[in-house]
């Protein structure tokens, strides 16, 4: 065979080799599958449980139980404080997913009205590595008497940090507003809109944002004065409006104020039939 016949021969057998062998793309890298103990309104959320130990706040000690926080048929949340061999056990919510600035709205669906003067339940912002920065990113919205039986507005925003243990509180960074409370015995939705220098809260009768009956609302913007919080025998930088950063979380939780177990001894449930997240 001649050198010519050879070389051709070998082209063709390389060309073929390298057309049929070529290398498939390479795999994509896997997107993290977000997991946590419980699936609600489109989020996965952990329970907080803090093993039999008294933790903030309260402080308390938090369950990771199915008597403490679980989903019933219609996939509402139902967080509840419990006792049991004479030991409370109260209950709160952490998202996996981070959060920023944008609405943050939820729909409540039992009635608040009855609350105990020791208990207290919210939604709020948080952060555990932005406290010298930014008072760990915390705005609220809560529901309680804060220890007055006879305190009839048990709806409270508030724009962190609020130093309820000094004599002379941050008055301005804190609001309970005049509002129709029999409201508060059917569902509401709640929300509050966290933008880069200011803060609008809205409560609205009924299952939608927004909704018909504006029941309550207030803001708090850039315009007030800084202030530091104290925790722990720490300080934080003085802040006007707390801003997220990207460990920012959401919880929900029911609590015992200072830890101490209701007056009337009663066990303590609520339900929240949705939440959401709007981003700007």
């Amino acid at each position: 065979m001649s050198g010519k016949i050879i070389f051709t021969s070998l082209f063709f057998c390389l060309a073929a080799c390298l057309f049929s062998c070529k290398q498939s793309d390479p795999l994509p890298i896997p997107t993290p599958v977000e997991t946590g103990d419980i699936f609600f309104s489109g989020y996965y959320w952990n329970i907080k449980n803090s093993n039999g130990t008294q933790v903030g706040p309260g402080p308390n000690r938090f369950a990771n139980s199915s008597s403490n926080i679980w989903l019933d048929s219609n996939n509402y949340l139902h967080l509840k404080i419990t006792k049991s061999n004479n030991i409370w056990s109260c209950a709160e919510l952490i998202s996996v997913k981070e959060f920023g600035y944008g609405r943050y709205i939820f729909t409540t669906g039992s009635d608040l009205t009855t609350l105990n003067e020791k208990v207290v339940f919210g939604l709020f912002s948080w952060d555990d590595y932005s406290f010298q920065k930014q008072a760990n990113s915390e705005v609220d919205i809560e529901f309680a008497r804060w220890n007055n039986a006879s305190d009839s507005l048990l709806l409270t925003y508030s724009a962190q940090p609020v130093w309820f243990d000094n004599a002379a509180p941050y008055p301005e960074r804190t609001r309970k507003p005049q509002m129709q409370v029999s409201k508060l015995k059917g569902p509401c939705t709640h929300m509050f809109k966290w933008s880069s220098g200011k803060i609008l809260w809205e409560t609205y009768e009924g299952n939608t944002y927004p909704g018909n009956n504006l029941l309550a609302t207030w803001s708090f913007d850039s315009t007030n004065v800084a202030r530091r919080k104290l925790e722990g025998g720490l300080t934080s930088d003085a802040i006007v409006v707390p801003a997220p950063s990207d460990s920012t979380n959401v919880r929900f939780n029911l609590w015992l104020l200072n830890g101490i177990a209701p007056s009337d001894n009663k066990e303590v449930e609520v339900v929240i039939k949705s939440f959401k997240f709007l981003p700007f």
